[in-house]
């Protein structure tokens, strides 16, 4: 019996898988050109957890809360000024200050995080992206939980990288631009 359930298992695995990875590079099908005005939430990496494994910001000892908490402030800093000028040129980008900030009155869109997984072993970032209409407060379309992954870089740098590859990701949705233009 448990080897048929283990069996089964692998068989759904095995055809859902091929289905699963295709949807990683399709563009939703909410059309999100016409959203001019976007409150982009925040990337919660989690400064406690990277504490706990003992990693450290700068790659020598560990590093404390307190450094971890600039880190991922200043990551959250450049990733939203990059949105805002390089992935979400023409939009009005109003951006999370912290963690708990969430208020997208006033916005056409809002962009939340969720899932945030920063793998310290392999230097990857793993997130789900959801967009909500804040009028509604109903998600409209989501880019589900994906790998974001930098080679050859210390971890400060590869989460930089990583972010940049979800803004990326945010162009693709919101601006409804293939991967390879600008």
């Amino acid at each position: 019996m448990k080897r048929m359930a283990v069996t089964a298992f692998l068989l759904l695995l095995y055809i859902s898988l091929p289905f699963s990875l295709a949807a990683r590079g399709k563009k939703s099908s909410v059309d999100m050109t016409k959203m001019n005005h976007i409150f982009l939430g925040w990337v919660d990496l989690n400064p406690d957890a990277l504490v706990i494994y003992g990693h450290s910001t700068l790659g020598g000892g560990s590093s404390s809360k307190a450094e971890w908490i600039e880190v991922e402030s200043s990551l959250n800093s450049v990733f939203q000024r990059t949105c805002q000028s390089k992935y979400l040129p023409g939009r009005t980008v109003t951006a999370a200050k912290d963690k708990w900030d969430e208020n997208a009155a006033g916005n056409d869109l809002y962009v939340k995080f969720s899932d945030v997984f920063v793998d310290i072993g392999k230097y990857r970032l793993r997130l789900s992206i959801h967009f909500i209409d804040p009028r509604t407060n109903s998600e409209i379309a989501s880019v589900p939980l994906q790998t974001y992954s930098e080679r050859a870089c210390d971890f400060v740098d590869c989460l930089r990288g990583e972010l940049d590859k979800v803004g990326k990701k945010l162009q693709v949705e919101v601006m409804a631009e293939p991967k390879g233009k600008k």
